[in-house]
């Protein structure tokens, strides 16, 4: 019996000290969450990675997806003071606070926590569900009542004038209010060209541009009737060289030179040689000769800088963006050596990466090398390397910043099963009777049919 009370002693002690160390690591997660929200403020991360869970995922070695969880949930927090205290005393997971931050607000945290330190995290996770469920019927509801009231009405004044009024969804209303500013900038732009006038009828306010504009998106739908190219057409470089010389030399193009003329809109674009080098690793080009007083002898066919066949073997070995810690997929190919400078448009000459990185090595100050076996390595504007996986710092686990209690995480409620539809109706109480507007009313899961949760 003494043996058997001893054995029963020693296990306790490890099952104190499982929870005393599980409530350390809920500790030490809040202290790495914001760290990494003070990080991701202070933009760290913007030195040659597409977001601060791509830095996150290349430097700590965790995954792509857990990472922008961390992220989110780090960024949550900073509106979320109560959960994020019981997560430093240890009280909360990492895992309820996952999923409170998806539906907390700083009206509703005060009982999301209640909820969660009474329940254990699977029903927490229930309770997250049936919430967001919740909100995705209200939200489809009112999406519904939107699309509905949507009209344009149009009707000619007393005086001539054409009158329209409209109510449009909010995404259809972002892309016209998006087109109108271009087309207004389009004519802002053009009016400043003009010759001065002093007559103050030529004086345009703000609402007379955004009426032409309308017109002028019209006329542009008009003559552009619905093909628009195809999608490897998007950029198409037109090189102009010289034609050959008395003496039988040919002129070529410098690559050094600070600046160049690209043809776009039928006028001259002056661009940086990087820019255009940029533009010019992976898209079509026509090759045009011209004669001494400017007029064209030869225009060529085009063809593209990257044949079929090259590319499908480049997308075959590399896959995604070879920038450390990118995984883009719609990705440019780029030459390591620039055609221009003599670079062959061969697989050990090029790599893919997409646009962000890609705009990086051209215009960004980056640099990028193969190794024996191949290997893309890329180099800072300051000449140091990019790690592919840098190496963690040790770290020791028996410190903690703060006292934590082993029994703080421990589920307070009864083994009572959970009634997840009245769990939501009283969460939701305060919510449910400031709904207002059109249509159906409050949306209660009590009215579910039985297994919908």
């Amino acid at each position: 019996m003494a043996v058997a009370a001893e054995h029963e002693r020693q296990v306790s002690e490890l099952g104190d000290a499982i929870a005393m160390l599980a409530a350390r690591l809920h500790a030490a997660t809040y202290e790495l969450l914001v760290m990494l929200r003070e990080f991701d403020a202070c933009a760290g991360w913007n030195n040659g990675w597409l977001s601060c869970a791509h830095w996150l995922h290349w430097r700590t070695g965790i995954d792509l997806g857990a990472a922008r969880e961390k992220v989110r949930v780090a960024r949550a927090l900073a509106d979320l003071p109560r959960i994020g205290a019981a997560m430093q005393r240890g009280a909360l997971s990492y895992a309820k606070v996952r999923a409170l931050t998806r539906i907390a607000t700083p009206e509703n945290e005060p009982r999301l926590l209640d909820l969660a330190l009474a329940g254990t995290a699977a029903q927490v996770e229930r309770v997250v569900r049936a919430w967001r469920r919740v909100d995705r019927i209200e939200a489809a509801h009112q999406e519904e009542r939107r699309h509905q009231h949507r009209s344009l009405t149009m009707h000619i004044d007393d005086d001539g004038m054409v009158v329209m009024r409209g109510r449009l969804t909010p995404e259809i209303g972002a892309v016209v209010q998006r087109a109108l500013d271009a087309a207004a900038d389009r004519l802002f732009q053009e009016s400043a060209q003009a010759p001065a006038s002093h007559q103050i009828i030529d004086e345009v306010t703000p609402a007379q541009r955004r009426a032409d504009a309308l017109g002028r998106l019209a006329e542009c739908a008009l003559a552009a009737g619905l093909d628009h190219g195809t999608a490897g057409d998007r950029y198409q470089v037109v090189v102009h060289v010289d034609t050959v010389t008395g003496d039988g030399q040919r002129g070529s193009m410098a690559t050094d030179a600070g600046q160049a003329v690209l043809e776009l809109d039928h006028s001259p674009t002056h661009v940086s040689a990087e820019t255009w080098q940029r533009i010019a690793c992976d898209a079509s080009r026509i090759v045009m000769r011209r004669a001494h007083d400017g007029s064209v002898l030869d225009v060529g066919r085009k063809t593209r800088t990257i044949p079929a066949a090259i590319r499908r073997a480049l997308l075959a070995r590399d896959r995604h963006c070879q920038f450390p810690g990118c995984t883009a997929r719609r990705c440019d190919g780029h030459h390591i050596r620039h055609w221009a400078d003599g670079g062959p448009t061969s697989v050990d000459n090029l790599t893919l990466l997409c646009r962000r990185h890609h705009r990086a090595v051209h215009e960004g100050g980056f640099r990028i090398a193969r190794d024996d076996d191949g290997t893309p390595i890329f180099y800072r504007p300051d000449g140091t390397c990019v790690e592919i996986a840098p190496v963690l710092p040790p770290t020791c686990l028996t410190a903690a910043s703060v006292t934590v209690d082993p029994c703080a995480a421990t589920a307070r409620g009864d083994s009572a099963p959970l009634d997840v539809a009245w769990a939501i109706d009283v969460l939701r109480a305060d919510r449910d009777c400031k709904h207002r507007g059109d249509g159906p009313g409050p949306v209660s899961v009590t009215s579910w049919p039985r297994g919908a949760w």
